[in-house]
């Protein structure tokens, strides 16, 4: 029972937090950590002990599946190249910088300094989509830092499993087989991925219930996650491939109406998970640090000066690779903001604390592992210095830097695509009104229907172009007044259905079935 509601407490704080962050317009995972954390200090507060098979089994499929399908295919297409080099390039080097470090700074032997390397090396995509899910980066920009993320974790993986092992055993690292085991890992887990992936998608194509539907879209991250790791392969792996492959063929899958639930499931599991966990770091430090002892009080400077490492060793290679793409491209100039903004986007959070978690308490002799209290508190400490000093500056980096998209071009972009939408609808109407397939009262409503969205999209378009009128106020048009309108008699509707339920008029099965109707309607007007 303690732990039922230490859940709910946690999802509770958590809850209330990520409203606030909202509200606040501030990223919500950096809050989180600086209200558990302060939570965690409170007296009384009962320490909280994260298990790695929790995180791995429980949060992470979910979150990286989420993650993976929000990613353009278009765009991952065209930055696969940079995304390979980050994905194994920047992790050897970024895990090799921070155990030098750690071995010269740090009581770390240089087993346990190889293992805080590996375990810091690969950005975190769990952190990274949450931080950057409100920021107006550029789409190429915003797929390469994302998609880094999800596929530098198969490196970070295997070198945390050739480090542990090497702490574990006291023996030479086996370079050879570690790259075997990367292939494994990666081409097991990309083909285990994709064969989920192909069979949930004959699947979805024969279901039309919704609740089916639901089931089938939670249940498949775990189906992918669980299957590579009984094949001794890389869940995250196959997780990611599984959620890139059906979320681009997500529109073909299903119809609206299911789409819509499902988006809104998802949004509330990815919502709860992101926000326990994130507030699960915050609460876990001062616990790691009391178990640490009083031998090691200047963790905090070891904790700063890894940070540190991590964020200058990703400008270092970022910077130069940014320049060589820039002039392949044929920009001219090199746009040094660029590299700025994402090396101030490589976040840390849960990926590298669940590969931490899962290194071994005690060596292959029985004696316990020497170094590993410390490498908990250190790589916890870097998290959390990465979601708070960079969470919370990285929305004015990205507006500083010039390469934010603008509001006025995204509002121009979407009355655009509205305009060539009704376009088609009218072109197709009028080859069906020639044809007298259609009675013409449905012509006429239909048309009338195109019509007033077509001048909508030329109305956004004369504001985005500033002769939206002579005064300057924005030309409301008749579509934003007949939506309002509506909104406002759903409202009545509504208030009057429940009237109706009060009196004993209606049954409840039939106030849900209209309740359900009305929001459905409700949906649409807010979507067009």
């Amino acid at each position: 029972m303690r732990g039922v509601g230490t859940v709910l407490a946690l999802v509770i704080l958590a809850t209330v937090v990520a409203t606030f962050a909202r509200r606040w317009r501030i990223p919500a995972p950096s809050l989180l950590v600086v209200a558990g954390l302060a939570v965690a200090l409170l007296p009384g507060t009962p320490e909280i002990e994260i298990s790695p098979q929790i995180i791995g089994l429980v949060v992470l499929p979910p979150l990286l599946y989420a993650s993976a399908v929000e990613m353009p295919a278009r765009e991952l297409r065209a930055v696969w190249k940079p995304v390979g080099i980050l994905a194994i390039g920047l992790v050897l080097a970024s895990a090799a910088a921070v155990a030098v470090v750690a071995v010269l700074l740090t009581p770390l032997p240089w087993q346990m300094a190889f293992v805080l390397g590996a375990v810091l090396a690969s950005t975190d995509p769990v952190a990274v989509t949450a931080l950057g899910r409100r920021l107006a980066l550029p789409p190429r920009v915003q797929v390469l830092v994302q998609a880094e993320s999800l596929f530098n974790d198969a490196t970070s993986l295997v070198l945390v499993r050739v480090a542990a092992g090497v702490a574990v055993a006291s023996a030479a690292a086996h370079w050879g087989a570690a790259g075997g085991e990367f292939l494994l890992l990666a081409g097991g887990g990309t083909v285990i991925g994709a064969a989920v992936a192909g069979v949930i998608a004959l699947i979805r194509r024969r279901t039309e219930d919704p609740v089916l539907e639901t089931v089938i879209a939670l249940v498949t991250p775990y189906a992918a996650y669980l299957l590579a790791e009984i094949a001794h392969t890389s869940g995250v792996t196959s997780c990611v491939v599984a959620g890139v492959i059906l979320g681009g063929r997500g529109d073909r899958l299903t119809n609206a109406r299911i789409r819509l639930q499902l988006h809104a499931v998802y949004g509330t599991v990815v919502f709860i998970l992101e926000s326990v966990v994130f507030s699960l770091i915050g609460l876990a430090l001062p616990a790691e640090v009391r178990a640490l002892g009083h031998g090691n009080r200047t963790w905090p400077l070891y904790a700063l000066a890894v940070a540190v490492t991590l964020v200058a060793v990703r400008l270092l290679w970022l910077a130069p690779l940014s320049a060589l793409v820039q002039r392949r491209g044929g920009t001219g100039r090199v746009n040094w903001r660029v590299p700025m903004v994402l090396t101030w986007a490589g976040t840390r959070g849960v990926m590298p604390l669940a590969a931490a978690l899962s290194v071994p308490e005690v060596m292959s002799n029985g004696a316990p592992l020497a170094g590993r209290p410390l490498v908990l508190v250190l790589t916890t400490s870097v998290v959390v210095v990465t979601l708070v000093v960079q969470g919370f500056t990285l929305a004015p980096v990205v507006r500083r830097s010039g390469i934010a998209v603008e509001p006025a071009h995204t509002a121009r972009e979407e009355a655009q695509a509205r305009s060539h939408l009704a376009h088609a609808g009218l072109a197709r109407l009028e080859e069906l009104a020639e044809l007298e397939a259609v009675p013409e009262v449905v012509v006429d409503q239909l048309r009338r229907g195109l019509t007033t969205r077509l001048e909508d999209a030329r109305d956004r378009l004369a504001e985005s172009d500033g002769d939206g009128g002579a005064d300057g106020a924005p030309a409301e048009s008749a579509d934003l007044v007949y939506r309002q309108l509506r909104r406002d008699l759903i409202a009545v509707e509504t208030t009057e259905l429940q009237r109706l339920y009060d009196a004993h008029r209606i049954s409840d099965t039939t106030r849900r079935r209209l309740q359900r109707s009305l929001d459905l309607e409700e949906a649409r007007l807010a979507d067009t």
